[in-house]
């Protein structure tokens, strides 16, 4: 819990640098908080890293495709000069972001996450997928991740505007 507190209060000190006046003071509490409330059930005081780092990237402002690129090389695994995401690594990825939404009362059940991931390996021989097969896979909005882009689209529409009138 240190260690990630201590990685927040960084992320939050830059953030406040890059963009003064629009981090609030308590952003580190407010986050931890969040972390503990979807890692820690147990309250055991414990978070596992990669999993509050999956939760970041999930949560943050960037691109769809930045953040399905972070989550790859977060869970991957090397093989050679090449990377690769084995099915017990999507396994943990997929039930690591689904404590965002089941922090809210939205999850589905185990069964969507060995779903997703039968799909995602659908006509895969080898134990372990590449980059792009991820990516596509990805691209195809599974059901057990649906939120993310959901929530991706309606925060990039909140600074839409338009010159049109309406009566």
């Amino acid at each position: 819990m240190q260690q990630i507190s201590r990685m927040l209060t960084k992320l939050f000190q830059r953030a406040r640098l890059e963009k003064p006046g629009q981090v609030d003071p308590r952003a580190t509490e407010f986050t931890l908080s969040l972390l503990v409330a979807m890692y820690d059930r147990s309250g055991m005081g414990y978070v596992k890293i990669r999993s509050a780092a999956a939760a970041l990237i999930a949560l943050s402002g960037d691109t769809l495709l930045a953040k399905y690129r972070a989550f790859f090389q977060l869970y991957a695994v090397p093989h050679g000069n090449a990377a690769l995401i084995t099915r017990s690594a999507l396994r943990s990825l997929l039930t690591d972001l689904n404590q965002i939404p089941a922090i809210v009362g939205e999850s589905c059940p185990l069964s969507c996450v060995e779903i997703a991931t039968h799909d995602c390996f659908h006509g895969v021989l080898k134990s372990a997928i590449v980059e792009e097969k991820f990516l596509s896979w990805l691209r195809s909005e599974p059901a057990v991740l649906l939120w993310l882009p959901t929530c991706y689209r309606l925060s990039a529409t909140e600074m839409v505007s338009h010159q049109a009138r309406c009566r």
